[in-house]
């Protein structure tokens, strides 16, 4: 049970125009409730809805690359509830497969090009230490230019402040979601 419960209809008009805007055109099931426990803070959320939202529609990295530091950034925090949604709705859209998609939680190394890779080594360190060593700040310098460094960094540590957001709230994975491979 969430710590903070999510928003539920019949929300106000502006909390109902906002939720709208969290979510892509069309999507079939509810604001996610993630949005709908940031809007107890509209404010919050307005802040919040512009870096996320940037990071996805936006962003410099190709979209496989940036669902793989999502995952992993994910997965690394224990965060079930965003892994999940990003598995469910983006990963295999981007390309990645199945065996990727739970290697992201399980850490096996063998379906990863070297790019991929040195991805996932750079979330982990940025995980473990907050910063990235020479090693993996040149491997990756190796494939992107720097406008997509700094929006790897950027993108790992937001999505571990999602995790730590989202773990913190103990929110029920949706029920569409992924769940963690066994």
């Amino acid at each position: 049970m969430p710590r903070i419960e999510p928003l539920t209809p019949p929300y106000a008009p502006e909390i109902s125009e906002a939720l709208r805007k969290w979510m892509p055109p069309g999507v079939a099931h509810d604001p996610l409730q993630l949005f709908r426990v940031l809007h107890r803070n509209p404010e919050l959320a307005s802040r919040m809805r512009v870096l996320g939202a940037g990071l996805l529609a936006h962003g410099r990295l190709p979209a496989e690359d940036r669902e793989i530091v999502i995952a992993r950034a994910c997965a690394r925090t224990g965060c079930e509830y965003e892994w999940g949604v990003h598995a469910a709705t983006f990963a295999e859209a981007v390309g990645l497969t199945k065996k990727q998609i739970d290697a992201t939680v399980t850490g096996d190394p063998t379906p990863w090009s070297p790019r991929q890779r040195a991805l996932i080594q750079a979330v982990d360190e940025l995980h473990d230490s907050a910063n990235l060593s020479e090693d993996a700040w040149n491997e990756l310098a190796g494939h992107y230019d720097q406008a997509q460094m700094l929006e790897f960094v950027v993108l790992a540590g937001w999505y571990r402040t999602i995790g730590q957001l989202a773990n913190s709230l103990r929110l029920d994975n949706e029920r569409w979601a992924a769940t963690f491979p066994a």
